[in-house]
């Protein structure tokens, strides 16, 4: 049971590096964390059953997962048959990678914000990140800005004037070496998380996909083993 002094934030967590983290940046900023998954038709339940692990390792509140099915539009290597790009240079490509899934963060955060009005918090965090990532629009500042501005139009709360929704996406800007360096400074258990596009049965990262590539470039250039591989 919440008490009304709480600081209450939504987080929208996948079981990836980057949400862990940014769930426990908002731990450690003192917001009682109320976390979202999604079950949305993704080629594999791996990605949130490390979730569930890392919400409860982490001290979450609550931990919901929302099932939705984007596989009914497709349109991505994610939620149809198409293959997942491998061994791809994301370092020199400008192209938009058939793994970004048509509006995703929109749809994730138009529930995290009904989410909030729910449990009275004025406060979403995510983990996006517009340096080290694959092009997707829905992961840059511009996007994140535009979306806080509709959410204070869109809500009760924020009509009568209650409160104001903030749009928190503390790794935006940084590197994935950042990143990795921010998780283990504040306690995410990375053996925990999953950031493969396209495991083995077993789990096991493929290692040649795009999230496999920039998660192998952080914790190499941040100097740090990454237990997952091991």
């Amino acid at each position: 049971m919440t008490q009304p002094s709480e600081k209450r934030a939504i987080c929208l967590l996948s079981g990836g590096l980057d949400s862990a983290t940014a769930l426990a940046i908002a731990r450690s900023e003192g917001y009682s964390c109320y976390c979202l998954s999604f079950d949305y038709g993704q080629r594999h339940s791996i990605e949130i059953e490390a979730a569930a692990k890392v919400a409860q390792q982490l001290g979450a509140q609550e931990h919901r997962t929302v099932r939705i099915n984007l596989r009914e539009f497709g349109g991505s290597a994610l939620t149809s048959n198409l293959p997942v790009p491998k061994d791809r240079d994301t370092e020199t490509s400008h192209e938009i990678p058939i793994t970004y899934v048509p509006a995703r963060n929109t749809i994730f955060l138009s529930f995290a914000l009904a989410y909030a009005e729910i449990t009275s918090s004025s406060h979403i965090f995510l983990g996006v990140n517009a340096i080290d990532y694959s092009g997707y629009p829905d992961c840059r500042p511009e996007f994140i800005s535009a979306f806080e501005t509709m959410a204070n139009l869109a809500t009760k709360a924020g009509v009568e004037g209650l409160t104001k929704i903030q749009i928190h996406s503390p790794l935006i800007l940084m590197t994935k070496a950042d990143i990795v360096k921010a998780a283990v400074e504040h306690g995410v258990d990375l053996k925990l998380t999953h950031s493969c596009y396209d495991p083995a049965p077993n789990g096991r990262p493929c290692g040649h996909c795009d999230a496999c590539i920039l998660r192998r470039k952080g914790f190499e250039e941040a100097g740090i083993i990454d237990p997952v591989t091991l």
